[in-house]
């Protein structure tokens, strides 16, 4: 009986852990947002969640792990709606989980800045933080794959589509303009990739 007691107790307890990690990470895209992420601090992040800056090191050893914790939450995110994306056949659903990913850069600056940016001196993401956007990569590589397409093509598209998302965030956040560019940028590299078309 005491067993199951103290295992419910622990239960509890890591319960109470993660939701006060939440409230944490949660204040901490709340501050970034306003500040930017270089202005994120252990003080103010504290003050946020009515924490001393040192109660915070009881949830977070740093505040790089509070910015990794951040990247592998936001990967995540992009990799379940992305991986959701349907479509009427696989050049269908390819620009459909493109446009889904595109959609996901453009939403939030300052999270597209943490995943896709290199503005935090001495952050790296740890690789369980980066599994899932390399999982990402895997899924479009399979996809492109299935159209007959190589590892070239992969980084021809990741690299427009990037491209295409800093130029919306950059010069008409919450615009369409580059967006509107999208389907016309992915049917431009397939047929770049396309081995029928560099024989002609």
């Amino acid at each position: 009986m005491s067993g199951r007691l103290t295992s419910a107790a622990q239960d509890r307890r890591a319960r109470r852990q993660e939701a006060t990690r939440q409230e944490i990470l949660d204040a901490a895209w709340e501050l970034s947002r306003e500040l930017g992420l270089a202005g994120l601090t252990m003080r103010g992040l504290g003050g946020r969640v009515g924490m001393t800056a040192q109660s915070l090191y009881s949830y977070f050893a740093s505040k790089n792990e509070i910015y990794d914790a951040m990247f592998a939450a936001a990967n995540r995110d992009v990799l379940a709606r992305v991986a959701v994306a349907s479509g009427e056949g696989p050049e269908s659903q390819l620009h459909q989980g493109i446009r889904t990913y595109f959609e996901f850069c453009v939403e939030d600056p300052v999270r597209y800045q943490l995943l896709y940016q290199r503005t935090i001196p001495g952050f790296a993401p740890s690789p369980v933080a980066y599994a899932p956007a390399q999982e990402l990569l895997r899924l479009l590589a399979a996809h492109l794959a299935g159209l007959g397409l190589d590892g070239r093509v992969l980084d021809l598209m990741t690299a427009v589509i990037a491209g295409l998302a800093a130029q919306q965030l950059a010069n008409e956040p919450g615009g369409d303009r580059w967006a509107r560019l999208l389907d016309d940028a992915v049917e431009m590299v397939l047929r770049t990739g396309d081995p029928r078309q560099r024989t002609q």
